[in-house]
């Protein structure tokens, strides 16, 4: 197995340490994968362009009933897919959906 030094104290560590086990001070960045709620802004915004009259993109938010209604009315008479699509695009990227 790798092993590495603190760039802290000096003592020797894993080499996928995270933490120095001697000195407790942190040695590299955590690493973070996606999280629940979690969503991609480009993934929304195509999906809002392309599917938008059928509610596609708030099925990927899981909005499953406004989808419902998306899916039924065309995009909810194509208002609400304009406005979908302009929310979408003021979003930060990655959002959380409740």
């Amino acid at each position: 197995m790798e092993e590495k030094y603190c760039k802290f104290c000096g003592a020797k560590i894993a080499g996928d340490a995270v933490v120095c086990t001697s000195c407790g001070r942190q040695v590299e960045d955590f690493k973070v994968g996606p999280r629940p709620g979690q969503k991609e802004k480009i993934v929304a915004l195509l999906l809002c362009i392309f599917l938008g009259s059928l509610g596609v993109h708030r099925f990927y938010e899981g909005k499953i009933w406004t989808g419902l209604l998306w899916l039924f009315t065309m995009g909810f008479f194509g208002i609400g897919w304009l406005v979908d699509l302009i929310l979408i695009a003021c979003k930060p990227s990655p959002y959380y959906t409740p």
